[in-house]
C-alpha cells in the first residue's frame, strides 16, 4: 500500500495510556540517534504495508467537530506537536471508557516522505501497544557472555495504529486494528472514519463484489461447474493485472460476455452497494498493490475427494469434464510440455 524507503520521522514521542487515573502524558518529544530512527520506522511503517483499505475522517454533523481530525489539522500546520500530542492522549483516554480496554504505550510520530500510489505525502502515525513480546539482550563481561530475558517492543505489529497521510482535506487514513470485534472504541469513538472513495477502495471492493458473485450468486442463476467458476476468477484477476484503468461495461463483456450473465451481475451488484453501503466508479484508476494482494484469496484450485487438487491459471478450453463408463467422474487435461 505505501513504501517508506525515503521516510523520515520529524518528531515522536510516547505516552502511556493505563486505567483507574495510572496515564503518564509526556511533555518533551523523544531523542533518537540516526540508527534508531531507521528501526523505528520500519517498526512503525511496515504494518501498513499489505493494508487494501483506506478511509477518511467523518463526523455526523460536520467534519470540524472530529476531534482527531483537527488536532491532526493543526500538527500538519505546524502547530506545537507536544502539546497536540497531549490532546491526543487525552482524546484517547477519554475514548476508552470499555472494561476490556488494555493499558498501552501510545506512540505519536510525525513523518515526511511517505509514498504511496506514487505520490509523496507529510504523515502523522498515531501507535498503541499493549502486549509486549520476550526478547533476549545478551552482552559481553569481564571475558564471559551473559543474557537477560526482557520484555519491550519488537517486530509484532501494534495493537492499535492509524497513519493519517495529508491527502486533500479530510486527510487519507490507513487503520490496523488488531481486535475490532472485542470493542470499537478505537475505529469508531477515536478516529471516526468511514470508506474513502478512491481507486485504491474501488479495486480492492470491485474485486471482493466479483469474487462474491462468482462464487455464490452465479451458481443460483445458472448451471455452472466449478472449473466454470475458477475460469472466471481468473478471467477477472486477469482484466484487472493487465490494465492500469477500470471500465465497468468493458470489464463485464471481457470476463462474462453472455448477456444474460452480464444482466445477473448487475443487480448482484446494485444490492451489493446497497448492503454494503458502497457508492463504487464506473470507471476508474487500478490500484495494482491492491491486485497483486486480492489474487491471493482468488482461489484458482479445483478439489477432487481427497485425492487431488488442480491448480488451474490457463484456459478453460484445455479442460474437459466427463463421466466413464463405470460412473466415475473425470476431468481431461492438455498441456504442451511439462515443466
Amino acid at each position: 500500500m505505501i513504501q517508506f524507503e525515503e521516510a523520515v520521522i520529524g518528531k515522536l514521542i510516547l505516552h502511556r495510556i493505563a486505567a483507574e487515573g495510572n496515564s503518564v502524558i509526556s511533555k518533551s518529544p523523544i531523542d533518537y540517534t540516526d540508527d534508531e530512527a531507521t528501526v523505528l520506522k520500519k517498526i512503525f511503517l511496515k504494518p501498513f504495508l499489505t493494508t487494501t483499505q483506506t478511509f477518511e475522517f467523518k463526523h455526523d454533523v460536520n467534519i470540524d467537530y472530529n476531534i482527531l481530525f483537527n488536532l491532526a489539522r493543526r500538527i500538519h500546520t505546524n502547530d506545537d506537536f507536544t502539546e497536540c500530542s497531549e490532546n491526543i492522549a487525552q482524546h484517547l483516554i477519554s475514548s476508552s471508557r470499555h472494561p476490556n480496554i488494555k493499558d498501552g504505550d501510545v506512540f505519536i510520530a510525525k513523518f515526511d516522505g511517505v509514498l504511496m500510489n506514487n505520490r509523496t505525502y507529510a504523515a502523522l502515525g498515531i501507535y498503541k501497544f499493549e502486549d509486549k513480546e520476550h526478547f533476549i539482550e545478551t552482552a559481553t563481561d569481564n571475558g564471559g557472555v551473559g543474557m537477560n530475558v526482557r520484555r519491550g517492543i519488537g517486530n509484532k505489529k501494534p495493537d492499535k495504529a492509524c497513519l493519517i497521510l495529508f491527502s486533500d482535506e479530510p486527510y487519507t487514513l490507513l487503520v490496523v486494528d488488531s481486535n475490532p470485534n472485542e470493542t470499537d472504541y478505537w475505529q469508531r469513538d477515536f478516529i471516526n472514519h468511514r470508506p474513502k472513495n478512491d481507486d485504491v477502495n474501488n479495486t480492492n471492493s470491485f474485486l471482493t463484489l466479483t469474487k462474491n458473485f462468482i462464487t455464490t450468486q452465479i451458481q443460483e442463476d445458472f448451471e455452472v461447474t466449478r472449473t466454470d467458476q475458477i475460469d472466471l476468477l481468473n478471467r477477472s484477476v486477469d482484466y484487472f493485472k493487465k490494465r492500469e484503468t477500470f471500465d465497468k461495461k468493458e470489464f463485464e463483456e471481457t470476463v462474462f460476455g453472455d448477456p444474460n450473465v452480464i444482466e445477473s451481475f448487475r443487480r448482484f451488484d446494485k444490492h451489493y452497494q446497497q448492503d454494503h453501503e458502497l457508492d463504487l466508479s464506473d470507471s476508474f484508476d487500478i490500484a495494482s498493490q491492491v491486485v497483486k494482494k486480492q489474487a491471493r484469496i482468488f482461489k484458482s484450485v479445483l478439489k477432487l475427494d481427497k485425492n487431488f487438487h488442480i491448480y488451474i491459471h490457463g484456459s478453460r478450453e484445455l479442460i474437459e469434464q466427463g463421466v466413464d463408463e463405470k460412473g466415475r467422474k473425470y476431468y481431461k487435461i492438455y498441456y504442451e510440455q511439462e515443466l
